[in-house]
């Protein structure tokens, strides 16, 4: 079973959501990852999506955009991102890693070179958000004969006639994006989230994620009680941003997002 499959079997042991946080890798340095990286599970991150910095993010809005220049002058690259996350398995191997980004730097590098370095590093999956379907003989198909899921994002636009091709060879879990539109740049309704998660999980037993705008452990609540994962992105990286590279900020912002979390299904039971 893979550390994905395994995380979201015992959480729904335990009638959780899962909370999964998204950081840039090397931003704000790759020092200051690493320790942000290594804090992250005792924070209270259930899933770690490390982005990959590129220098044309076309799905992301501003925050996550000024990480990824963060990172890139910090010396981030693809490979970097595979040394930070085989540092980060020395001393953690149990929670999942996903690596997001765009597909260029993977084509660069070469796919089969690619896959090979991220499965000995330690990574589990991979969403890549530039890929559709109709291009999974690229990476897609080739990541899942190596043991690697790969995580395909919905949105609010994909229609019942689209559904199945996104689905058709997604593994992991499904990310739902909340808000048609960029990253961090705006907040969905609870009521149409349960509604579009709802629908998702009527078509797919794999695990529905949320994302886009959660942005406090209020909201972060609200969308747990849905969905089986909280993807928590903008909000972390501006938490980055604004703490001058001391990881304690951004450690005590995820312990905040996971007790709401983790209280969310708890409160609605009592």
């Amino acid at each position: 079973m893979s550390r994905i499959a395994a995380r979201f079997e015992a959480l729904g042991r335990d009638n959780r959501a899962a909370l999964v946080t998204f950081i840039t890798a090397a931003d704000p340095s790759i020092e200051t990852c690493a320790e942000i990286l290594k804090g992250l599970p005792a924070a209270g991150a259930d899933v770690i999506e490390l982005g990959m910095p590129f220098t044309d993010p076309m799905a992301d809005g501003p925050a996550i955009q000024a990480a990824g220049r963060r990172a890139l002058a910090a010396g981030g690259s693809v490979s970097t991102t595979l040394r930070l996350v085989r540092d980060f398995r020395q001393h953690d191997d149990t929670t999942p890693i996903v690596l997001m980004g765009y597909y260029n730097p993977i084509y660069h590098r070469g796919v089969d070179t690619f896959l090979a370095e991220a499965t000995e590093a330690g990574v589990d999956g991979l969403i890549i958000v530039d890929l559709p379907p109709e291009e999974d003989d690229e990476l897609c198909l080739p990541a899942r004969a190596v043991g690697l899921d790969f995580i395909r994002l919905a949105t609010p636009t994909t229609d019942d006639k689209r559904l199945p091709a996104v689905l058709a060879n997604t593994s992991g879990f499904v990310y739902y994006v909340a808000i048609a539109g960029i990253t961090g740049t705006a907040s969905a309704a609870a009521a149409d989230i349960g509604r579009a998660v709802a629908r998702l999980k009527a078509k797919t037993a794999l695990p529905v994620g949320v994302g886009f705008g959660v942005k406090t452990p209020e909201q972060a609540a609200e969308i747990a009680r849905v969905a089986d994962a909280v993807v928590v992105g903008s909000a972390i990286v501006s938490t980055i941003e604004a703490s001058g590279g001391d990881p304690a900020p951004t450690l005590a912002f995820v312990k905040a997002l996971s007790d709401g979390v983790r209280r969310a299904r708890t409160e609605v039971a009592a």
